[in-house]
């Protein structure tokens, strides 16, 4: 996925940590905020977490903007947590891993939260945190070939806080099938899900989520969209703000556990669990 850097606004806070994991671009009051981790699939690590949650934190305060997409550069939208950050959660202590949680819980709140529609641009695999980062976002676009997924049971973790807003989007039915298999499915099934909302070509999705994107900018008043962006979150904010901050520690406790030593030692070995 090619980007082009028109209107280019300066990250404000760690622009060289930025620069590098996540670019940000403006043309015709549209932030576009690319995930630049190719190489690792655009796998989640506490710098990626951190330089996403100031992109987004940049576009909120950026006088240009008006709507925000997110989309990732190669052939994976986010693969989930990559392998040096799962070797690293080993080692982690209960304080470490509570603060590693707030990590991830800042960004989703961020967009969740954010005054300004985000689009998320999901192209190829969308997995676990990855999975949790798309469908977090107000309106979903994906290709035929994109598949979804929370497959933290299958290792031995729990997801706890893609949990939180998954139940925002889906009914119970659904959440329990989709959290307890830890099974992927494709995009056309996440639209029957009610998880995403568009499935478009490869070809033609850079154009029709500018076009939606547009449309927004063009036809509806920024402070209405804010406002009822906001009346929507906050029907369920008391409950997610409680339900955040239980897992948080959920996950915590969960990384201390064998169950979790054991599936992650076998993933990053490629060897197959007997549960």
């Amino acid at each position: 996925m090619n980007m082009l850097m028109i209107a280019s606004s300066p990250l404000k806070n760690n622009y060289k940590l930025m620069e590098n994991l996540v670019l940000y671009s403006v043309n015709e009051r549209i932030a576009t905020i690319t995930i630049n981790r190719p190489e690792k699939r655009n796998a989640l690590n506490p710098a990626l977490i951190e330089a996403l949650t100031e992109a987004f934190l940049q576009a909120e305060e950026d006088e240009l903007v008006k709507v925000i997409v997110l989309n990732s550069n190669g052939n994976t939208f986010s693969a989930g947590a990559d392998l040096e950050y799962l070797q690293q959660l080993q080692n982690n202590n209960f304080e470490e891993n509570v603060a590693d949680s707030n990590r991830l819980k800042k960004l989703f709140t961020t967009i969740y939260y954010l005054p300004k529609i985000v689009i998320a641009q999901v192209e190829g695999h969308a997995i676990a945190g990855g999975c949790g980062l798309a469908t977090i976002c107000d309106i979903i676009f994906a290709t035929p070939e994109s598949s979804f997924g929370y497959t933290e049971v299958k290792i031995g973790f729990v997801p706890a806080i893609v949990s939180c807003f998954l139940m925002q989007k889906v009914n119970e039915t659904i959440a329990r099938e989709i959290l307890l298999t830890g099974k992927t499915f494709p995009a056309e099934q996440a639209l029957k899900y009610n998880l995403i909302n568009f499935v478009t070509n490869s070809s033609e999705i850079n154009q029709k989520v500018k076009e939606f994107a547009l449309s927004l900018c063009r036809e509806s008043s920024g402070n209405s969209l804010m406002i009822t962006k906001q009346l929507i979150s906050q029907t369920t904010k008391p409950l997610l703000e409680k339900t955040l901050e239980t897992a948080v520690q959920i996950n915590a406790r969960v990384r201390e556990s064998d169950d979790f030593k054991k599936g992650i030692a076998a993933f990053l070995n490629k060897e197959k669990i007997n549960w």
